[in-house]
């Protein structure tokens, strides 16, 4: 498919909450407690958004899972917020390698996380800095 953009996150972005992951088996406790930062830093409700927080938590274990799978630990998840946005940036310590998709067949079981996120997302992205290579993807507040 192709390779995502490089920019950073917008600018402004102000951290909310921040979880530093080694194992799979922490995803489960992330999944819980993002669905929680998102209600507590003021996601506002309404019928247009009702599906946001079950996507930002659907998201952030789709590409901390390629993280811990294909980076380098620990795997640093954090919510920030931007304007009328939430910003999720997933890190991992692999600076050696360029996030993309790569071929896709109709019988695998995995390989869709970047294109899942690009596809319920606001806008999708990665940067590196010297020590992370940082993949981010935005949604309504």
């Amino acid at each position: 498919m192709g390779q995502l953009r490089t920019s950073p996150p917008p600018p402004q972005a102000t951290e909310l909450e921040q979880w530093v992951l080694s194992t799979a088996e922490e995803l489960r406790e992330l999944r819980a407690s993002l669905r929680d930062a998102l209600t507590r830093h003021g996601l506002i409700q309404g019928e247009d958004l009702d599906e946001v927080p079950h996507l930002v938590v659907l998201v952030a274990t789709e590409l901390a899972t390629n993280a811990l799978r294909h980076g380098r630990p620990p795997t640093i998840v954090t919510l920030l917020t931007a304007d009328e946005c939430f910003v999720l940036d997933v890190a991992d310590h692999d600076l050696g390698s360029v996030p993309g998709q790569g071929d896709i067949h109709p019988l695998d079981s995995g390989g869709r996380g970047l294109m899942l996120a690009e596809s319920v997302s606001l806008a999708v992205g990665w940067y590196a800095t010297d020590e992370t290579k940082n993949i981010w993807a935005s949604f309504p507040r």
